[in-house]
């Protein structure tokens, strides 16, 4: 099933966010977070942060939604965005990107305060899957390893 992005998509994405934030549980830096992405089938599912007070502890709002992605069914990432209390669109960390490069890939777009960028350009020459697949079929075809 193809999925359409445009305006209206990322207005409804960010809307998610937005209740997602307001759900969040942030006790200790006052930081709420909502994320919300589009799924390839075209389902939307969200997450807010998480905290705890070791603080180590805390959940990323991208770790709840990639919960929520393979609790439903999973499925591949094709538009994220991600807000905080004043509704304004977030930067995802850099252990988030990888979370997300890893269920959307190279193509997922996000919304970021400049705009609209791919995953390639937030994250470029991103560690994925790939990775791990070549490396394995590399050594079942390599002899004396």
């Amino acid at each position: 099933m193809a999925v359409e992005i445009n305006e209206e998509t990322w207005k409804i994405l960010h809307q998610h966010a937005v209740d997602a934030m307001r759900k969040a549980y942030a006790p200790y830096s006052n930081y709420p977070v909502g994320v919300a992405a589009l799924v390839d089938d075209g389902r939307i599912v969200t997450g807010c942060n998480v905290e705890n007070a070791s603080f180590g502890l805390t959940l990323c709002a991208e770790c709840g939604m990639v919960s929520e992605l393979i609790k439903t069914g999973g499925g591949q990432l094709k538009a994220f965005t991600c807000v905080n209390a004043l509704e304004e669109i977030l930067i995802p960390c850099g252990r988030c990107r990888q979370l997300l490069y890893e269920h959307g890939g190279p193509q997922l777009q996000l919304m970021m305060p400049a705009g609209i960028k791919l995953m390639s350009e937030v994250l470029p020459e991103a560690f994925g899957p790939d990775y791990l697949t070549e490396i394995a079929t590399k050594l079942k075809t390599t002899p004396n390893i």
